[in-house]
């Protein structure tokens, strides 16, 4: 397993802890895909931007335009990774959640600032998960 899938593996399973309904890799309205994003019972989005390592966050110029799309963002790291550039203003700390995650759980090491998702934005993300979601399971039924 590499470290993305265990990180991402670590990460969903926290999600579930958490309350949410998460599903992998969305392709979001703009094109861009999320690695994991979560819905829980009262409606809010979670997104989970995974990083591998230092070269992974350094070549990522994309994952601030997932933030319109969730209510909390968090991006979710191995205990290895150095915390501190989370810290760096470039990565919105004021904004940004921390995960540290392994193939078995994850601990949020930074809450996320709650944020408002516009109502239909917010309505289009859950109605794509839903028939996403509901495309997978179909998929695997069938083989």
């Amino acid at each position: 397993m590499t470290s993305t899938a265990m990180i991402t593996c670590g990460a969903e399973r926290l999600l579930i802890d958490l309350g949410y309904a998460p599903l992998r890799e969305i392709t979001l309205t703009n094109g861009r895909r999320v690695d994991l994003v979560g819905l829980n019972s009262k409606g809010d989005i979670a997104v989970v931007e995974v990083k591998s390592g230092l070269a992974d966050f350094r070549s990522d110029n994309k994952w601030q335009d997932y933030l319109i799309y969730c209510n909390s963002f968090y991006f979710a790291v191995d205990q290895n990774f150095p915390l501190g550039l989370l810290n760096d203003q470039a990565s919105l700390p004021e904004v940004t959640g921390i995960i540290i995650a392994d193939k078995y759980g994850g601990d949020v090491v930074r809450q996320p600032c709650a944020r408002k998702v516009n109502a239909a934005r917010a309505r289009k993300m859950v109605q794509k998960m839903a028939r996403t979601g509901a495309l997978r399971l179909a998929e695997q039924a069938l083989r």
